[in-house]
């Protein structure tokens, strides 16, 4: 029987849905990523935002009128439960967020059961454990490949349900980590991008201190390995051994993704973040680490926000300048501490602060990017067009978030080479240039 897979959400969403298909892969099971060719599809979603939910929903709606045996998976039935089987009745089965190894057990049951029949299997208190014995059968396949290093969380953030759904913080062991590393590397990935609710909290719950520099010192003695990229950082854990680490190994691209959410310490006190002041750290980053970008992300409009907490944040950004950045707009989530705070921003005042934030960086990013046009960097094949048109990225760009370099030529390559690339020209997001 053949069997679909939608996946929605992050990069650690991804690795999820991975997982359950290796695992349905090994016992037979037929996986397609074409829904039309599928009598069950499985959608693993996200509920990190109302938005996301929504996305999530429009697939399992559509599925459903498809005529097709749909078991929903992830964040959205963890959140929701009952409720979301009372709004969907026709929704086959449900699956939480620590409950994925029990894939293969509910696709049996769906597969053989009648239409009326429903299969549950979500914990009422999630807590994620990586299933090592597992190979993921990849979606995607190319110059990178995501590994999730820990899940779950200990933090509390003020707008944030993730760990209701997902836990508490469980890291994976370095042997298991460097096991995977390898077998990647062997299948021709060029890219490992670490993942988890917060990369820098590697360690503690398993060793008693922060093991991502230690981590990092394995994986850099990988044979073939091109790139090692961190995502998520966590500011207060942005430590000396660790920014001197990432400064020092050759292969760990010099990108720090630290989402600072805002710069205001009345805000980020009002929103459980660390609320030190960040120039020093973001100083500190950049004195020690050469030619390093920084990527960061903001959220305008949570509670409490006022013009002046706005007008802080916007100074911040302007003389900060920093090199990728992401704003979101205040997203209202049942079951966080926001949720009942008074005081609430009016959308339209939100979607103001967002888009006066955006240009401002739009600008900044134009004048950074400007800066590369005649330099030579290395940059990472991510696939090439028809019409002789070759898609990099240099190591200050994230798969999938950051902006790509785009090259013509009729040059063989293939994606994970990593080729040497004169820059000619720039826009705010993207980079033109020859292979030298």
């Amino acid at each position: 029987m053949k069997v679909a897979l939608i996946s929605h959400g992050c990069a650690k969403n991804l690795v999820d849905s991975e997982l359950m298909l290796g695992m349905l892969a090994d016992k037979g099971y037929e996986i397609t990523l074409n829904e039309d060719d599928a009598q069950i599809v499985i959608v693993n979603t996200c509920s990190f935002i109302h938005d996301a939910e929504k996305e999530s929903v429009q697939s399992i709606l559509q599925m459903v009128n498809d005529g097709k045996r749909v078991i929903v998976t992830g964040c959205l039935p963890q959140k929701h439960k009952g409720d979301l089987k009372d709004a969907i009745p026709e929704i086959a089965a449900m699956v939480g967020t620590s409950n994925i190894d029990e894939i293969v057990g509910v696709v049996d049951e769906v597969a053989k059961g009648a239409q009326e029949e429903y299969v549950e299997k979500i914990s009422e208190r999630p807590e994620y454990i990586y299933p090592e014995t597992v190979e993921r059968q990849q979606i995607t396949m190319g110059a990178s490949s995501y590994i999730k290093i820990a899940d779950g969380c200990n933090y509390h953030c003020g707008y944030c349900i993730i760990p209701q759904l997902r836990g508490v913080y469980h890291s994976r062991t370095i042997e298991n980590i460097l096991k995977e590393a390898k077998s990647l590397v062997k299948k021709g990935v060029t890219e490992l991008v670490l993942i988890a609710q917060d990369t820098t909290s590697y360690g503690i719950d398993l060793y008693g201190h922060q093991a991502l520099p230690e981590l990092l010192e394995k994986l850099n003695e990988l044979e073939g390995l091109g790139w090692i990229r961190i995502m998520y950082a966590y500011p207060s854990q942005m430590t000396d051994e660790l920014i001197d680490t990432i400064a020092r190994l050759d292969k760990v691209v010099k990108y720090i993704d630290i989402p600072l959410q805002h710069s205001h310490p009345e805000i980020l006190r009002a929103m459980r973040r660390p609320d030190f002041d960040y120039r020093e750290l973001i100083g500190k980053i950049r004195a020690r680490i050469p030619d390093v970008a920084i990527r960061t992300a903001f959220i305008v409009g949570y509670p409490g926000e006022k013009d002046e907490h706005f007008e802080h944040l916007y100074n911040f950004v302007k003389e900060m300048r920093f090199e990728r950045m992401g704003v979101f707009e205040y997203s209202r989530e049942k079951n966080t501490t926001s949720y009942a705070m008074s005081d609430q921003v009016p959308a339209k005042i939100k979607h103001e602060r967002y888009k006066k934030l955006m240009e401002l960086q739009q600008g900044i990013s134009y004048e950074i990017n400007q800066s590369y046009v005649g330099k030579i960097l290395d940059c990472i094949v991510e696939s090439f067009t028809d019409d002789g048109v070759v898609i990099l990225r240099s190591q200050h760009d994230a798969p999938e978030i950051d902006g790509v370099v785009y090259v013509k030529s009729d040059k063989h390559v293939v994606p994970g080479d990593i080729e040497k690339v004169k820059i000619t020209k720039a826009d705010e997001y993207d980079l033109f240039g020859v292979f030298v």
